[in-house]
């Protein structure tokens, strides 16, 4: 299959799909970021950080780039995700930084009346003098730590799952296309989901206000979720490169042939 003649419309269909799937993907990792361990829900017989739930999507929008875009764009898009990353917990830091307004210039709901201090995942405790707390209080100190988590994890998993989906691809030849989605999605979510808890709520199992067994449960829960999520995407994963394939005029085999020639060349 020789390559089609790259017409300005073509080109303009091939950006606005990217456009879409990396938008999905920085969304996706901007909420959790921003909604991280603000709330922990009960989902079946696992117990998740709600920012958990879109984050499936990032490992689903980056096996679609790898095999249609190729791996220089993969790898592209991740670090433009890190930049995103330090955009928010720079944001979060300087609103933190900066003076607030006085009190009676604060609308009502800005605050909230605690009964008893409440301990936060950073070591702080929250209305120890017995004033109203700000709600801005309470989203920092529940995501500064977990963002700097989110962030370290992210790097490590996504540059791994993009390694690991083009080792799969070449050692295949472009083919079973199942194998490296999976292959690299349940390693590099099990270093993401592993790499945030530890981080997040190290400290606070060092100070021995969480237990071991909690931090292990978090651990498998996370992973259980994205590993099913991860398993049940192959069937929608292959749907999509079929026909986004056909849309874009993308040969993921030839893609590949490229990969390899482009690292060739480099080597």
């Amino acid at each position: 299959m020789s390559q089609p003649t790259l017409t300005p419309a073509l080109h303009e269909r091939r950006e606005r799909v990217f456009l879409i799937l990396a938008g999905i993907f920085l969304g996706a990792m901007a909420m959790l970021n921003i909604i991280g361990i603000t709330r922990f829900i009960q989902l079946g017989p696992l117990q998740l950080a709600v920012g958990v739930l879109p984050y499936p999507l990032t490992f689903i929008c980056t096996d679609l780039i790898c095999e249609l875009y190729g791996k220089r764009r993969a790898n592209y898009l991740v670090f433009v995700g890190l930049i995103v990353n330090l955009l928010v917990i720079g944001t979060i830091w300087l609103g933190q930084a900066v003076p607030a307004v006085g009190p009676e210039a604060q609308p009502p709901w800005q605050f909230l009346p605690l009964n008893e201090p409440v301990p936060m995942p950073n070591g702080a405790s929250l209305g120890e003098d017995g004033t109203p707390v700000e709600l801005f209080d309470i989203l920092y100190a529940c995501t500064a730590g977990a963002v700097l988590a989110s962030m370290c994890a992210y790097l490590a998993a996504q540059f791994c799952d993009v390694a690991l989906f083009h080792f799969w691809k070449k050692l295949t030849k472009g083919k079973h296309l199942w194998l490296r989605n999976n292959g690299s999605t349940l390693v590099s979510q099990l270093v993401d989901t592993t790499m945030v808890i530890v981080i997040t709520f190290g400290a606070g199992y060092s100070r021995g206000e969480i237990t071991l067994s909690t931090m292990l449960t978090l651990i498998g829960s996370g992973y259980l979720f994205k590993m099913t999520v991860a398993l049940l995407d192959t069937g929608p994963l292959y749907v999509l490169v079929h026909y986004l394939g056909k849309y874009l005029q993308i040969d993921p085999i030839q893609e590949h042939n490229i990969d390899v020639e482009e690292a060739s060349a480099a080597g």
